[in-house]
């Protein structure tokens, strides 16, 4: 790659102005947000309540994890009523008004379908194991006779992400298939019924308001004629690295082409978000071709170790193969589903170093970024959860550690738990005692804070033509460095980081911005410590 190597086409003038084109979203996951009601579990209400906070940080639009009617069996994302909110959240008035309100407050607001699957407690469900074998209540789900002389082994040997075998049997002998939980029946997407029942969820929040839809599980609807065997053990390892005969399978496309012909039909620059795994960056960009979703999550980037060789790769790649289909690319360093970065860039002092200079790579790159709620205080992966609050199923069927560490409610104020998280006396995880000095207030105050950073990154993001949509020019740089420049109406913003363990001398020159650590630009040169970067305006010379 060359020193002048411009990466990702200039976008089409009509472009410039297409708000998810390189839009900061921020992540809420409601239960963990803010309590209005003292229950100890996040609702629409304190969502709406936070709002200030959200338009202050400087982010574009809120995507909310689901907060419709559910038993909860895997925390909203098994649905039993698609048009309703579930009481623990709140009402359809009070998501009405977080709609207004949001839209008031400057901020988009995207919420997420769960398309693969329903709750086992959904209508439809229960009709379907009421019905007899090959009735039109059972067509809607994928139900199978078993295999061997009785039928008592599952119809094939596909693997539940959560762990096991992904077929229960019913009592008059059937099996349902289920991707994930057991309370997560799959949809049969080759029945017409099923499409027009999700068109018709997605007008209704459509007419509610809402600007676009964060799509759950979007490789997965469609499964591969005759349901054939993987013929491999330990499936859910390859996820993300190969085609199964149930996720990313061509005709999950023809899905997203309708509903891109549907959101198209509104006013108002409506958007579908992709949660995709794929097996190659290229593979996953065919989620956002023109006629099909607006922007898929980058997998590829959030799992890259903190390296600047790795980094460099997914990064040049993602915007290449996005670029192709004349879509933006995405950045996610943490999300709901994967620990956080601070614990994987190591912990301790030196995770957070690291997290700091990935805010400052993150938000540089071209195209849009996903901040996850918290991350912009800088908050660990809760590793020592009691036992008896540890609820995540993928956790509860042996996969792993489970998801809950992530999902710790925000701390916002005050010197004990739950810090002002709701009125209530706990919150639905533990608040750690030790997170008094990550408090939005304690942050708020401190000019040095992880929050700060992130709000003066989020404010020269916005104001800084040479940041958002476009493209990049890498600029020569010592090994376990990168650095570029992003250009845009004769403005130039440097951006250089430092993966490696030595302070590394590079050419430069300009007037600094932002720094994640104490840096030195002076003489024509760049002194970057270990773990740390640098935004400058450029001067050249």
């Amino acid at each position: 790659m060359t020193q002048d190597t411009l990466l990702a086409r200039a976008p089409h003038p009509e472009e410039g102005t297409r708000w998810w084109r390189d839009a900061v979203i921020y992540q809420v996951y409601v239960r963990s947000f803010a309590d209005s009601d003292g229950d100890g579990v996040g609702d629409l209400p304190g969502v709406r309540s936070r709002l200030p906070y959200l338009a202050g940080l400087g982010v574009d639009a809120l995507w909310l994890t689901p907060f419709y009617v559910s038993p909860m069996a895997d925390f909203g994302y098994d649905v039993a009523d698609y048009r309703d909110v579930d009481p623990l959240f709140g009402t359809l008035a009070d998501a009405r008004g977080l709609i207004a309100d949001a839209h008031a407050h400057g901020l988009r607001i995207i919420v997420d379908v769960v398309p693969n699957h329903t709750s086992d407690r959904h209508a439809w469900f229960r009709a379907a194991l009421a019905a007899p074998p090959g009735s039109a209540e059972r067509a809607r789900y994928i139900f199978r006779d078993g295999r061997g002389p009785d039928g008592a082994e599952p119809p094939n040997d596909w693997e539940s992400v959560f762990g096991g075998p992904a077929w229960t049997r019913v009592p008059d002998g059937q099996w349902y298939l289920h991707l994930f939980a057991p309370e997560q029946p799959d949809l049969d997407w080759e029945n017409p019924e099923v499409r027009a029942e999700f068109a018709d969820i997605l007008k209704f929040w459509l007419d509610l308001g809402v600007d676009g839809f964060r799509v759950d599980v979007a490789h997965g609807m469609a499964k591969a004629p005759g349901l054939p065997d993987v013929g491999h053990p330990n499936q859910v390892e390859m996820l993300g690295t190969a085609v199964l005969p149930y996720f990313d399978q061509d005709a999950v496309h023809d899905i997203h082409r309708a509903w891109r012909r549907l959101l198209d039909s509104y006013d108002g620059e409506r958007i579908a978000v992709a949660e995709a795994w794929a097996p190659t960056p290229r593979r996953l960009a065919h989620y956002t071709r023109p006629d099909e979703l607006h922007q898929a999550f980058n997998f590829h980037y959030l799992t890259a170790p903190w390296d600047a060789a790795a980094l460099r790769e997914v990064i040049e790649e993602s915007i290449r193969t996005a670029g192709e289909v004349g879509a933006p690319a995405t950045w996610v360093l943490s999300n709901h589903d994967v620990k956080r970065h601070v614990t994987r860039y190591g912990g301790g002092a030196a995770g957070l170093r690291r997290a700091r200079a990935a805010a400052l790579l993150t938000l540089a790159l071209p195209g849009s970024s996903y901040v996850y709620q918290g991350e912009e205080l800088g908050l660990p992966e809760v590793l020592d959860l009691p036992e008896e609050f540890q609820r995540d199923p993928q956790r509860l069927r042996g996969e792993g550690a489970g998801r809950d560490g992530c999902r710790v409610p925000l701390p916002w104020e005050g010197e004990e738990p739950p810090f002002g998280f709701g009125a209530g006396p706990a919150s639905w995880l533990p608040i750690p005692p030790d997170w008094r000095g990550l408090t939005v207030a304690a942050q708020s105050a401190d000019p040095g804070s992880m929050l700060a950073l992130y709000r003066e990154a989020l404010r020269l993001r916005r104001d800084h033509p040479a940041l958002g949509d476009g493209g990049l020019r890498w600029e020569a740089s010592p090994t376990g460095t990168l650095v570029f420049v992003r250009e845009n109406g004769g403005r130039r913003l440097g951006c250089a980081v430092n993966t490696g363990g030595e302070t590394v001398r590079i050419p430069a020159r300009g007037t600094p911005l932002l720094a994640s650590g104490t840096v030195r630009l002076e003489g024509g040169h760049l002194d970057l410590p270990p773990d740390t970067a640098l935004w400058w305006d450029v001067e050249e010379g």
